[in-house]
């Protein structure tokens, strides 16, 4: 892994936590942390696991034109991806996700990685829409007037980045004889002759793991998955809430789920460190809540995000029996042809 890649994302991630640090009194975050009612986390643990479940059967939809693979057998794949983002810098678990699909089911890694890629984009496209849904929220924020700019410029710019995306990979599903030809005239300016023919065949491999955007009702499926999936996530949230003394919305979480996970898809150390927390702080900030309870519950409910998982992905790779360092020897080995 690059080094620079490392330290962006750590410098990033220590520029976030200044920004939610800044305005805190320990004592009284510590006092927030001390009285929460922790068994609140329980149902939504519980609400989590089943949103996993449910993005195991996107995932099988998604590679139903590659091969037909049972949710049942993706689940392990899907937690040992969450473990990945969460321990390792630089989003390893993608990489751990589509060498495990290569290793357990013969998929090729590059058609993997566009399943993957059409998640990101979709799941993208639902944030932003929790976003957009709750925008006179955003509007309205009583916090900072720099920090609620902020916010909908990360709203705006991400509405750019993951609708062009999305449309890009529709263009590619839906033009493959087109979208191979202008590849290889690229291919052929770009690569010496001797890497050309393997360049091709990932592409080509790519082309088919976009096989799911090419119906209008798959397509809706997916869609439709990946609201379910996001509405399960903020139900955590909302039961999470449950452990603290304060009230807002399920409309105002749901503007809390989006901007969050918008903000994670910035470089940052493993785990999502600041980039989650200072976005759900001042969210809540903003909806009345006070900066040390707002505090107390992002970072517990950081914390609820990022253990169970972690752990259910760790057991599940460690029965595997595979490291870290051999996925990666084995990725540019596949790379190389």
């Amino acid at each position: 892994m690059r080094r620079w890649q490392l330290w962006l994302g750590l410098a990033i991630s220590v520029a976030f936590l200044a920004l939610a640090a800044r305005n805190l009194h320990w004592p009284e975050v510590a006092q927030a942390l001390r009285q929460a009612d922790y068994p609140w986390l329980i149902p939504g643990v519980a609400v989590y696991l089943v949103g996993v479940l449910v993005r195991s059967w996107r995932w099988h939809y998604l590679l139903r034109p590659i091969k037909d693979v049972p949710s049942s057998k993706l689940f392990p794949v899907m937690a040992i991806g969450y473990f990945g983002n969460n321990v390792f810098p630089i989003r390893a678990g993608e990489l751990l996700r589509i060498y495990l699909l290569k290793l357990f089911f013969a998929i090729p890694m590059s058609a993997g990685l566009a399943t993957i890629l059409v998640e990101r984009a979709f799941d993208g496209i639902v944030m932003l829409g929790f976003v957009f849904l709750n925008l006179p929220r955003l509007s309205n924020l009583s916090t900072n007037p720099q920090v609620s700019a902020t916010l909908r410029a990360l709203a705006v710019g991400g509405a750019v980045v993951f609708l062009g995306a999305t449309l890009v990979l529709i263009i590619l599903a839906l033009f493959p004889e087109r979208s191979a030809a202008l590849a290889q005239v690229g291919i052929d300016r770009v690569l010496p002759g001797r890497m050309r023919p393997r360049a091709r065949q990932l592409f080509d491999q790519f082309l088919v793991g976009l096989g799911a955007l090419r119906s209008p009702v798959d397509v809706l499926m997916i869609l439709g998955t990946s609201i379910l999936i996001w509405l399960l996530e903020t139900l955590k949230y909302w039961f999470v809430m449950h452990a603290f003394p304060f009230q807002v919305s399920f409309f105002v979480l749901m503007l809390m789920n989006g901007i969050v996970n918008l903000a994670t898809t910035l470089p940052s150390a493993p785990g999502y460190l600041g980039t989650f927390d200072a976005p759900g702080i001042a969210v809540l900030e903003g909806s009345g809540v006070s900066a040390a309870l707002a505090a107390g519950y992002t970072f517990v409910l950081h914390a609820a995000l990022w253990l169970p998982i972690t752990l259910l992905g760790g057991y599940y790779l460690l029965r595997t029996g595979l490291s870290l360092r051999t996925i990666q020897s084995e990725a540019r080995r596949e790379q190389r042809g």
